[in-house]
Order: C-alpha cells, then structure tokens, then sequence
C-alpha cells in the first residue's frame, strides 16, 4: 500500500512539474534608470481568410515595477489595409472564463503602425502598443482562462475570440492563449 501512495505521490509532483510553463525571458536589464523584463512573445490569435491575414503576439513586461502588456498586431494582404489607431483612449478588454472583465489602458503616444510590402509583394501593417495593468486588476488573470478579448481602437472596437490551443500557420508552433495569463504572469511579477 506504501508503494501505490509512493508511485501516486511521484506521478502527481511531476505531473505540476512539467504542466507549469517555463519563463522564457526576451529582455532582463537592471542599470541606472532601473529595471525592465520582458518575456518571449507568444502568438495569441490569428485569422487567415482569404488572402487577409491577422496575428496577434503577446509580451510581458515589469518597468520598474510597473506590469503590463506588449501587443504586436501584423496584418497581411495583397489589397491596402486600413488602418487600426492607438491613442490615449485605447484599451485592452479581456473577458475571463469566470465572468470578470480586465482592463488594461494604452501607455504610449498615439500610433497607426507602419505599412510595409513583404517578400511576396503583399501590404503588411505592423501595429505595437504597450498597455498596462492597474495595481490589483491583473490577480483574476493567474487563476482564470480569459475567453475573449475586445481593442478599443480610436476609430471602432474589434473583438478576437481566444483559443485554448492554437497551432500557428506561421510558426507551426503550439500556443495556449487562453492560459498565457496563467502561464506566464509568474514570470515578470518579481
């Protein structure tokens, strides 16, 4: 009977030890001006139809003990893409699978991104933005998958549904991004 327990008790410590995601850290300064960490980017959305595409990337940072979000939007098509501003009245809307709602406001000088033609002579737009968490609304992200997100643009309001798992057209890579709060808030807290 030891034993079963034993086994169960081995089984269970490396079942959390390999499901808890490995902080994957871009950018770790310390000098003069302070501190900033920045994680790895990870794709949370992508759309491709008909010869349109959007990916969206995530990034976490801590600036000198401030949280907050790096967004990178691409755009692709072969016809000219409208333009998506950001300025002082932009938000981030994150709705979470227990009803709750985070709101993370836009921190920068107001910006429309950059449009450039790609290799395959096809417009592609590059939107960044940072948004930042107020001192307590990022608690409800490290327990609950967020469903939905909604970027309030200063022109119109787009909604993106999230994935539990998503296999990129672009990297062919394996995301979570329902759970990349959960996975990777950890990482930039301290």
């Amino acid at each position: 009977m030891n034993k079963k327990i034993a086994l169960a008790l081995l089984l269970f410590v490396n079942l959390i030890a390999f499901s808890q995601k490995p902080c994957e850290i871009e950018t770790n300064v310390t000098d003069s001006l302070g501190t900033y960490k920045l994680t790895k980017q990870a794709i949370i959305f992508e759309r491709s139809f008909a010869g349109n595409s959007t990916t969206i990337f995530f990034a976490l940072f801590n600036n000198n003990g401030v949280l907050g979000l790096e967004t990178q939007q691409l755009q692709s098509s072969a016809d000219f893409i409208k333009a998506n501003c950001l300025d002082s009245n932009s938000k981030i809307f994150l709705q979470l699978n227990n009803g709750k709602i985070v709101t993370l406001l836009f921190a920068e000088a107001e910006t429309c991104g950059t449009l450039i033609r790609n290799d395959k002579n096809e417009n592609t737009r590059i939107l960044i933005g940072s948004f930042v968490f107020s001192k307590d609304n990022f608690e409800e992200l490290k327990t609950s998958p967020v469903t939905f997100m909604r970027i309030k643009y200063s022109g119109e309001i787009i909604d993106y549904p999230f994935k539990t798992e998503l296999i990129s057209e672009l990297d062919k890579k394996t995301y979570q991004p329902e759970n990349y709060f959960i996975n990777y808030l950890k990482c930039i807290e301290n």
